[in-house]
């Protein structure tokens, strides 16, 4: 079938669908079984064994492996079983690292893919007669689809009805303006994609106008499926802070493998047989170069990020969540953001009336007139569910009406039945107006309806000056007013415009509707006072009764002000720049005036995050460092641009993102701390060891265990810490700040020095010989093997368990007996895990041979406890003497 060449009518019988009530769900899922989901082939995805293979792929891992097939040569050559249990047991640590690497990938690629079906795109569809929103990826060829500017065009379609439609087809077709469609265009068979203007594109949005069509094709058979090989190239991009970390994990790989050189030549030096201490050094290596650090990041982004889908927010791009616990601005909408968003009719004022008067539900016949001809002039609708559930579709100022007028007896079906629609002009934020051009007892009826300062200026019989007052007491009770006007003409344009028919109208009326704010808001405006955050209200509503709402919601404050759009227009960018810190209300703005504030705020260095649901509003979504767009009332064209949806369109959720952002980013600070600073801690320790005693406090395998058990269980669990409870108390992080600020990086060095000197502090104690003689170099001589073996083991059990302790010191900057030492559940499991592998290691007959250990006094054993508590002690006494300050 050649959708755009033969005639609707063809295509529809084709098709075997309906225009009136649309596909049957027996259709639907006969169809959905033959041409399955309307979805693009995705990039193939790795293997769990590709990933399990690509672990290797590290050089260090690589040297470690032969040195230990090396190993395992020599062993068998020498033909000593004891030989062969060394080079086994790292290959099995080394495949026990890979396997919980594979695990901790396919966590972090679950997690995002659960976002990305979050944030897929949704369709209006009618089927069985019903009309019903569903997942894009339902529709099959055959479905009626309802298109309106900023929606994106879920598959391919043939237009049955279209009003002014315009299509962005850059993506397909490198048109960088959009294409105007008409449904009536007959169109040659072999015309290019951007000559078919009977049919609109999946992949595509709609950037103007109202239109009807029949999806022809779904999912790798349409236009973008046949160029999808073209996309699959898309590599995965990390976030600054990934890269950054791992820049700084070459760094300290670096100086990781300039300290093993050392330690392999002193070795070298002191008669150390060369391939062991070459496994130590490699294997020191391998344990000290924190090159997991960038995918435990990912998987405390991820973890973060799914924890914010529960609180209603969806983030679209990873370093978003970042650039969240910066917000230093939040730029919001009104109505339904900072407000319920369940507009309420409640007044109603004609033309030549003293006031207005409340909508109930028998309203008189003028009244009732005054609500059908704005119902006529209404997208939205009201559908009812079996137990009389309202399920409002569209714009809520519209549902607003049509509810008022279904409750005076009007259903819109009715309506539109009985005074059937002819042509109209969609609504745009340009205009701030909608018409329509209905058949009304036999005229031609123009009903415009939209805001009363733009409506005023185009009528030209009514009463104007008394319903300005009236609009304004309106306002001043904090009330959205819309006006309705009409003409009768004689003719219809064969193309409607807004010269045409928006002008000289007779004043009909006004409505106000009600949209109470959410209680919710006002505490949360608090808040981000609280937290440092200036909130500013950005609304397309009259500048009374946006000043109204947020002086009681507490954002206009005493000396702040409120501007109109038009005010801001007359503004340059210096002088808005002079001023913006005192703006804190911004009414009948344009998406252009939104793009100026971002900016403003931005040249003061503020990080900004800004609202936003029209396809006008994509511009001012990308120019804000974060944009949020509205899950409920938003486009899907603001949705893609946006980097969080908002899936209850509620500013307490913006509020309680930054929350979160601001608990991730303090505990990737955490994680990032913990690990350098062990990490640095085991480098210090064979360094100083080898230098200072000339021989290895811990063997290559002990060091792979090391990593293995307090590496990766505890830096997860460290990074799934709950957000501290005064993170809002805090001031935004500085835009540049690094995550080593307010002496990160001093303590994670420290750390590691006290990590160091207490193992090497255990090991002295295991040895059980003076200092003196262990400066003598007496652990080198084979006589004295049990008191090296000693000294590695009370070494290996200070260092791990000592890191395990420490990981409950970096929960917070608060003392760990203030916030409960054991509130981080799974920490505790983590700890208890990775203490039951150690105690398995140093007690079980065999497996304790196997790592070179040995059992040890009561005295010694002792000793390590005390030593592995000293880092809890330690911290408390920094938090407490302000060593460590908590960052205010």
């Amino acid at each position: 079938m050649i959708a755009h060449h033969i005639p609707e009518a063809d295509v529809i019988r084709q098709l075997d669908t309906n225009t009136a009530t649309g596909l049957t769900e027996a259709q639907v899922s006969e169809r959905q079984a033959k041409y399955g989901e309307n979805k693009l082939r995705e990039k193939k995805k790795k293997t769990n064994l590709q990933r399990f293979f690509d672990q290797f792929k590290d050089a260090m891992i690589l040297i470690l492996l032969a040195a230990a097939a090396v190993s395992f040569v020599i062993a068998c050559v020498e033909r000593n079983p004891k030989e062969f249990f060394e080079p086994l047991l790292i290959l099995l640590i080394v495949v026990l690292n890979a396997v919980m690497g594979v695990m901790q990938e396919s966590k972090a690629e679950k997690a995002l893919d659960a976002l990305k079906n979050m944030s897929a795109p949704h369709a209006r569809v009618i089927r069985d007669g019903k009309e019903m929103v569903i997942d894009a990826a339902a529709l099959v060829p055959g479905d009626i689809i309802r298109l309106e500017a900023g929606d994106f065009v879920p598959a391919d379609a043939r237009l049955i009805r279209s009003v002014s439609i315009k299509s962005e087809e850059s993506a397909l077709t490198g048109e960088s303006v959009p294409s105007e469609k008409d449904a009536t265009a007959e169109v040659k068979e072999n015309a290019p994609l951007g000559d078919r203007t009977n049919m609109v594109f999946s992949g595509c949005s709609i950037t103007y106008g109202t239109a009807l069509a029949v999806v022809t094709a779904t999912g790798m058979d349409t236009e973008m499926g046949k160029i999808a090989n073209l996309l699959e190239g898309e590599e995965e991009t990390q976030t600054p802070l990934q890269k950054k970390l791992a820049q700084l994990g070459k760094y300290l790989g670096f100086l990781a493998l300039a300290a093993c050189g050392v330690i392999f030549v002193v070795g070298i030096a002191n008669n150390i047989p060369p391939l062991e201490i070459f496994m130590t050094a490699v294997s020191l290596a391998v344990s000290a170069i924190p090159e997991g650090l960038p995918a435990i990041v990912t998987i405390v982004l991820s973890i973060g990020v799914q924890r914010m889908v529960k609180k209603n927010a969806i983030i679209r791009r990873l370093p978003a969540v970042e650039t969240l616990g910066s917000a230093s601005i939040i730029c919001s909408d009104k109505t339904g953001t900072l407000t319920q968003n369940r507009m309420t009719l409640v007044k109603a004022y004609l033309d030549g009336a003293d006031e207005a008067v409340a909508i109930t539900a028998d309203n008189d016949d003028n009244i009732c007139n005054l609500l059908r001809y704005g119902t006529l002039c209404c997208d939205g609708s009201v559908v009812f569910g079996e137990g009389g559930e309202e399920k409002h579709i569209g714009d809520p100022t519209e549902t607003a009406i049509v509810l008022a007028a279904h409750r005076n007896g009007m259903p819109k079906d009715d309506l539109n039945r009985d005074y059937p629609r002819l042509a109209e002009i969609p609504f745009d934020s340009d205009r701030k107006l909608m018409t329509t051009v209905n058949k009304i007892d036999g005229k031609n009826v123009v009903i415009v309806k939209g805001a009363f300062d733009v409506m005023a200026a185009r009528c030209t019989a009514g009463d104007i000056e008394n319903a300005r007052r009236v609009c304004d007491e309106m306002s001043e009770n904090a009330l959205r007013v819309l006006a309705v006007g009409y003409k009768v003409i004689d003719e219809i344009p064969a193309t409607p415009t807004s010269d045409e028919l928006e002008c000289d109208l007779t004043f009909m009326g006004l409505v106000g509707m009600i949209d109470p704010p959410r209680p919710e808001a006002k505490e949360a405006v608090a808040v981000c006072r609280k937290a440092g955050i200036k909130p500013v209200m950005i609304t397309g509503d009259h500048v009374v009764t946006a000043s109204a709402i947020a002086r009681e919601l507490g954002i206009l404050l005493p000396g702040d002000r409120a501007i109109t759009g038009a005010e801001l227009d007359k503004m340059t960018d210096s002088e808005l720049d002079a001023v913006v810190q005192e703006i804190s209300v911004y009414a009948r703005v344009s998406p252009e005036n939104k793009i100026r504030i971002v900016k403003a705020w931005q040249r003061k260095g503020q990080v900004v995050s800004m609202t936003g649901d029209g396809v006008n509003d994509a511009p001012a979504l990308k120019a804000a460092d974060i944009g949020c767009a509205m899950g409920i009332t938003g486009t899907d064209v603001a949705k893609g641009a946006a980097d969080m949806t908002l899936t209850d369109d509620n500013f307490a959720t913006i509020v309680d993102a930054v929350r979160e952002g601001r608990g991730i980013y303090a505990n990737i600070k955490k994680v990032v701390g913990f690990l350098l600073g062990t990490n640095i801690g085991e480098v210090i320790t064979v360094f100083a060891a080898m230098l200072m005693w000339h021989t290895s406090p811990l063997l290559s395998m002990q060091l792979l265990w090391i990593n293995l058990v307090t590496d990766s269980l505890p830096a997860i669990a460290l990074g799934m810490e709950a957000v501290e409870k005064d993170v809002m108390e805090r001031k935004p992080k500085p835009k540049n700040e690094g995550i080593f600020a307010h002496g990160l990086g001093i303590r994670v060095v420290l750390q590691g020095v006290m990590f160091a000197v207490l193992t090497l502090v255990g090991f002295w104690q295991g040895t059980g010989l003076p200092l003196s003689d262990m400066f003598n170099g007496v652990l080198l001589d084979d006589a004295h093997e049990l008191n090296l073996m000693g000294g590695q083991t009370l070494a290996f059990m200070v260092l791990a368990l000592c890191q395990i302790v420490q990981a409950f010191n970096m929960r917070s900057e608060h003392s760990l007996f203030k916030i409960g030492p054991f509130g981080n559940k799974t920490l505790n499991l983590a700890a208890l895990g990775s203490t039951a592998l150690m105690a398995l290691v140093m007690f079980t007959p065999g497996i304790q041979n196997m790592f070179g250990l040995v059992y040890l006094t009561g005295r010694q054993y002792l000793i390590g406890v005390i030593l592995i508590f000293i880092p809890l002690v330690v911290m408390e006494l920094s938090k407490l003497l302000g060593l460590i300050k908590h960052h205010k």
